[in-house]
């Protein structure tokens, strides 16, 4: 395990959404605040610049997002930097705007809507799988965690405000197939559960606000151990490079002082572990 390195001293506002693109050979995040998103091939970078709140996609093929924004998806063209309108979210609520969200390996794409504000119950979590946009979740304060067992078995999320992430059974084409269940609760340590995703063992990888870390769980929820960041709000990781190795890390700004020089940087560790190539969303 190496230590922590910066990929990026770009100050995101509120950095989200890290994905690695398997066709690409790229990672791709966004400042959710600052409109924007942003592409990193190891050595240079770019972004492109929204009229709104954007903050988690999937790849659809090498050029093609699906990106959830604060009142739609929309598909999102890399090379030629046009959108498509796919289906609105939450459009006629001005309260709202999208939060995190990740492919599941049955090529349907998880996205948690919140307030501005994080009022209470005001998002919900949807599943957006070939032209059907489904609520899967309502009164939903802080969606965050979202990601998916190797196998596809299973889905896990959180609203962070219970500072519980919670797994669901999910069927041959990903829709929950039972009740959520309680899998992991970080309230005896006072954590605050963030972005995740999991490994190729099926381990979950936990970026914690306010915490300074990433914090990686067994599949029965043991905790395994931790990495430390310069900065304390982690926000969510993401594993590629050209081995699956390589852990990326989202970090916010928002509210801290600019003393704080890490604050909002995107870094990375090279790690021990293998991760899994992100799943294609499957539009239709």
């Amino acid at each position: 395990m190496t230590a922590c390195t910066t990929l990026s001293d770009t100050r995101n506002i509120l950095g989200e959404g890290a994905l690695w693109h398997p066709q690409r050979g790229t990672f791709l995040w966004f400042d959710i605040l600052g409109h924007r998103l942003y592409e990193h091939d190891g050595s240079t970078q770019r972004h492109w610049q929204f009229d709104r709140a954007v903050s988690a996609a999937g790849w659809v093929d090498r050029d093609r997002l699906l990106i959830a924004s604060e009142r739609d998806l929309f598909t999102f063209d890399l090379a030629a930097g046009t959108e498509t309108h796919v289906v609105d979210l939450e459009a006629d609520n001005p309260v709202t705007r999208s939060n995190d969200g990740r492919a599941d390996p049955q090529g349907g794409f998880w996205i948690g809507t919140m307030g501005y504000h994080a009022e209470a119950g005001a998002g919900a979590i949807y599943r957006y799988y070939k032209g059907e946009l489904r609520t899967l979740y309502p009164e939903i304060s802080i969606p965050n965690a979202i990601c998916f067992a190797p196998d596809g078995g299973h889905a896990y999320f959180t609203d962070t405000a219970t500072k519980i992430i919670r797994r669901t059974a999910l069927d041959g084409e990903g829709w929950p197939a039972g009740d959520p269940e309680d899998w992991l609760d970080l309230n005896p340590e006072g954590l605050n559960p963030d972005g995740a995703v999991t490994d190729a063992a099926g381990n979950l990888w936990n970026a914690q606000w306010n915490a300074s870390r990433v914090a990686c769980y067994a599949p029965d929820g043991t905790f395994l151990r931790a990495l430390p960041l310069p900065t304390p709000k982690i926000t969510c990781p993401s594993f590629g490079g050209p081995n699956l190795t390589t852990l990326l890390l989202t970090s916010a700004s928002e509210g801290l002082s600019k003393d704080d020089t890490a604050a909002g940087n995107t870094f990375v560790f090279e790690t021990e572990e293998k991760g899994r190539a992100e799943p294609r969303v499957l539009l239709g």
